[in-house]
């Protein structure tokens, strides 16, 4: 069984690659993702800081 590994998918990004590497991680459609994360940010304050602490927590999948 693989292990399965959260990350940054700098290759497949448009701001720092956190919801790419979201989408893999979940096996979900990265557009998904984003209308999420869209989403998250507009109804709380919690997204962007959320957002941002992801991508400078997660490692860079180079």
């Amino acid at each position: 069984m693989e292990k399965r590994r959260l990350y940054r998918k700098s290759s497949d990004s448009m701001v720092c690659g956190v919801c790419s590497g979201l989408a893999d991680y979940i096996n979900a459609d990265v557009s998904l993702v984003r209308l999420a994360t869209v989403a998250v940010c507009c109804c709380t304050g919690w997204g962007v800081l959320l957002y941002f602490a992801a991508a400078v927590i997660l490692p860079d999948l180079k």
